[in-house]
């Protein structure tokens, strides 16, 4: 009777499997039936941020549904990347990730809550960009070699906003003290919206951050440009020289931002917001609104977005060693 009992109650789970597959599907099939959450990692008026406001709006509109952006700053994009990583792997949590909450951040926190590879998988690279560096429109710094002749003069006295440690304009900074032989007093703030506003008001001496943010405040004037951090000047600012051509050979630095969404979200549910945010990203007036801001928009596929991510990890891995970076 036993085995009879066994017997039946096996055949009858297989009876059940192509039933349960169908529901899977069709849970994927009906997706998205709710609002999908968005988290940028920084607070509001930052690249993640203003990006993912771009994106989102016509993303929620091409699914059907809203993109509901939710700011959740702290720690180089560390907190908010560890609270996507923790969601629920259905779909409904996207995250705004960058050069520092996927790359860098590993190799400066000691116990970062999250894997940045084990813990995501990746959707779309949005695009690469540089950093430029600025200071408040009257300063007294009109070129990088008045900061590094400043700096060398008074080690320590001259200071630099960022976004928070571990971020590029983090990065970038202790590069450029490392590469020139000075040292600058960091100023990290939750985002580079307060950063910023703190350069313009004079409360901070400078501040490296992306196109993206900077721009608008270069084009009103309230903020002078006095170098970037690309290999060649940018098109949108062809008078700022390079940092390699002010004095320090070699010197780049390329910031990026992507998407990615808690690792075992299904293929298929990655798949259809690659898709969707691609169509958005290779429509023209994308592709003139991120160029315009600086940035050199990606075609990866998830598959290479994933390599990238990797070698960029090794590569902060290595930078940060040989410059013996650590945070305050």
């Amino acid at each position: 009777m036993k085995r009879r009992s066994l017997l039946q109650t096996t055949l009858a789970s297989a009876a059940l499997l192509p039933l349960f597959g169908s529901a899977a599907a069709w849970a994927q099939d009906k997706w998205p039936s709710k609002p999908i959450s968005y988290i940028v990692p920084f607070p509001a008026g930052g690249t993640t941020d203003i990006l993912g406001r771009l994106i989102g709006q016509k993303l929620g509109t091409a699914l059907g549904t809203t993109i509901v952006i939710e700011n959740k700053g702290g720690a180089g994009g560390s907190v908010g990347s560890e609270v996507a990583a923790r969601a629920p792997a259905d779909g409904y949590t996207l995250l705004g990730g960058t050069i520092s909450s996927h790359a860098i951040n590993v190799s400066l926190y000691p116990k970062l809550g999250y894997d940045p590879i084990k813990s995501f998988s990746p959707v779309v690279l949005i695009g690469s960009n540089p950093v430029v560096l600025i200071v408040k429109a009257d300063s007294p710094y009109k070129t990088l070699q008045d900061v590094l002749n400043a700096a060398k003069a008074k080690p320590k006295t001259i200071s630099s906003a960022s976004a928070g440690n571990g971020t590029s304009q983090h990065m970038t900074l202790e590069l450029l003290g490392f590469k020139s032989g000075t040292q600058f007093v960091h100023v990290p703030y939750k985002g580079s919206g307060p950063a910023i506003q703190d350069v313009i008001g004079g409360q901070v001496d400078m501040m490296f951050d992306t196109t993206v943010v900077a721009g608008p405040h270069i084009q009103s004037g309230k903020v002078r440009a006095i170098a970037v951090s690309s290999a060649k000047r940018l098109e949108s600012l062809p008078n700022v020289p390079t940092i390699a051509e002010s004095g320090v050979p070699g010197f780049e630095v390329v910031s990026w931002q992507g998407i990615f969404v808690p690792a075992g979200v299904p293929k298929p549910i990655v798949d259809r917001l690659h898709a969707e945010i691609m169509k958005i990203l290779q429509t023209p007036e994308m592709q003139d609104r991120l160029k315009s801001l600086g940035m050199q928009p990606s075609s990866m596929t998830p598959d290479q977005v994933a390599a990238f991510q990797k070698a960029e990890v090794e590569k902060w891995a290595q930078v940060i060693k040989a410059a013996g970076i650590k945070l305050e």
